[in-house]
C-alpha cells in the first residue's frame, strides 16, 4: 500500500481540532508511537520544521508544505517521500470531520494509521 485515507468525526468545533492537531505538545497524547514533538515556528506556516521521534534518539524530520487555518495541513517527509495532509471539513458549530491522508512517492508506507490512531484523537480531544 503506498496510500491511506481515514476519515473520523470529532464532536468539537473546527478550529478547537485544528488548533490541537497543528500543536506539536499534543501529538504524543494520541500518536502511540511518538514520545516528542518539537518544531522551529509556532505558530506554523509553510517551510516550518517539525521533529519527532519515539523511543530512539533519532529525529524523524518533517516541513510544512500547506496551512490553511482550520482547513488543511500538510507535511512531507525531510527525505522527501512520505506525505500526510490533515483536511478539516466544519460540519456544524461542534461536528468537525478530520480526512488523515498519507502517501509515499515510491515504495510500501511503513506503519500507516489506522482508524484507531484517528479514535485515540477523538477521545483525547473531546475529553477536553
Amino acid at each position: 500500500m503506498n496510500k491511506n485515507k481515514i476519515v473520523i468525526v470529532i464532536n468539537k468545533p473546527i478550529k478547537e481540532v485544528f488548533e490541537f492537531t497543528i500543536n506539536p505538545q499534543n501529538t504524543p497524547l494520541w500518536i502511540s508511537h511518538i514520545k516528542e514533538e518539537i518544531t522551529d515556528n509556532y505558530p506554523p506556516k509553510i517551510g516550518t520544521v517539525y521533529k519527532n521521534r519515539g523511543d530512539s534518539l533519532e529525529w524523524e524530520v518533517y516541513t510544512v508544505l500547506e496551512f490553511e487555518k482550520d482547513s488543511v495541513f500538510t507535511l512531507k517527509a525531510f527525505n522527501g517521500n512520505y506525505h500526510v495532509r490533515y483536511t478539516y471539513k466544519k460540519l456544524s458549530n461542534t461536528k468537525t470531520e478530520v480526512e488523515y491522508f498519507e502517501w509515499v512517492e515510491n515504495g510500501e508506507l511503513n506503519n500507516p494509521f489506522t482508524q484507531t490512531t484517528l479514535q485515540r484523537l477523538k477521545d483525547v480531544i473531546e475529553k477536553m
